[in-house]
């Protein structure tokens, strides 16, 4: 008599820990920019590729008007991070301070922020989810830290209260 084992493989799909990477064949069109023209400023940002293929988000901080900053967004389908417990970002970036920004409702008002500095070389920045801090036009909340277990829109923002020109290359998010 024969003996027969069955191996039985239950598969249960893994989250994609991939928010956007960048490539020459990249689609920018849900990325936006949003400047401080919005509140009649008079900064300019714009997000376009690279040869190489890599988001490159760049522009003028002006002060005029009480203006300060540029940012740019990308709002997606609603990705659960439960499995996750930070964000990883590949960026090179001018020596300049930057914010990144999540939020768990893209119709929220406020953002979880994390400020990053840049050093000229490409970097590897890792945001623990939990580290980030609820923030509204530069003032932290009474809230908690971020808890939630999804997200939809990420951003980069840059605004050092300096008039300046700045330069972001980003090359991929992901989640870890």
């Amino acid at each position: 008599m024969k003996n027969l084992i069955f191996i039985m493989i239950i598969c249960t799909p893994m989250a994609s820990n991939i928010i956007f990477d960048f490539n020459q064949k990249s689609n920018l069109k849900d990325w936006v920019i949003v400047d401080d023209v919005v509140m009649g400023g008079k900064s300019t940002g714009s997000f376009e590729l690279s040869p190489e293929g890599y988001g490159i988000f760049k522009g003028s901080i002006l002060l005029d008007n009480n203006g300060g900053f540029s940012s740019i967004r990308y709002k997606f389908d609603r990705k659960s991070i439960k499995e996750f417990t930070k964000i990883v970002f590949k960026i090179k970036g001018d020596t300049k301070k930057y914010q990144f920004r999540i939020k768990s409702n893209s119709a929220d008002y406020y953002s979880y922020i994390t400020t990053f500095s840049t050093n000229g070389d490409w970097q590897e920045i890792q945001v623990p989810l939990k580290s980030m801090i609820p923030s509204f036009r530069g003032r932290k909340l009474d809230k908690s830290n971020f808890s939630d277990d999804g997200i939809e829109e990420i951003a980069f923002l840059i605004g050092n209260k300096n008039e300046e020109k700045f330069q972001l290359l980003i090359d991929k998010i992901e989640l870890k």
